[in-house]
């Protein structure tokens, strides 16, 4: 009995949007090989969210949209808030912030003309940018094979307290006269 409740928590807290009743019996009976009925699958959850409701557990079991799922109790809410935080505050690579002003200043753009200006393979930068959110895929070229195109997201323009693209500084703004190479001639 312990086995099956051990069994049940781990395929709820592997299943990261939830798992229905109906697929955990079925999925917790092709693991097991057991029969369990649906009367005895609710009690075990019954158990199981009696354990995580008691004060030293920090998650619960709810029943969100009829998708079992763990989560954290509010009382951690905080702590939780501060991890994405911190998770949002790691610096992007050079490689990735090179990728992110292009795909900005060019948008939308291919990986491939992307990769032509760096001189260098973007795969990994633009899977990072696209997982931190700050580009999304902005459809397809009309060239041959249809390359995806990338463009910055809603949370690009959060970021850097951007209103839109036109408010990106612009190269005049960056470069100063101190920078250029050489002498004036008069």
């Amino acid at each position: 009995m312990k086995d099956i409740l051990l069994n049940i928590e781990a395929i709820i807290f592997a299943s990261t949007e939830g798992i229905s009743q109906k697929d955990l019996r079925e999925v917790l009976q092709d693991a097991l090989a057991i029969e369990i009925t649906k009367t005895e699958l609710a009690e075990f959850i019954g158990r199981i969210k009696e354990k995580y409701a008691s004060d030293d557990q920090a998650l619960l079991l709810a029943n969100i949209n009829d998708q079992l799922q763990f989560l954290t109790k509010p009382a951690y809410h905080d702590a939780i808030n501060q991890l994405q935080i911190h998770k949002e505050k790691k610096k992007l690579s050079q490689a990735a912030l090179e990728t992110l002003a292009i795909i900005a200043y060019r948008q939308p753009i291919t990986k491939l003309e992307v990769e032509q200006i760096r001189g260098v393979n973007c795969d990994y930068s633009i899977q990072r940018l696209l997982e931190k959110g700050l580009i999304q895929i902005a459809g397809k070229a009309d060239s041959i094979g249809k390359p995806i195109l990338y463009a910055t997201s809603g949370q690009f323009m959060n970021h850097f307290g951007l209103s839109s693209v036109k408010d990106l500084p612009q190269l005049k703004d960056i470069v100063a006269e101190e920078n250029s190479i050489g002498e004036i001639v008069e």
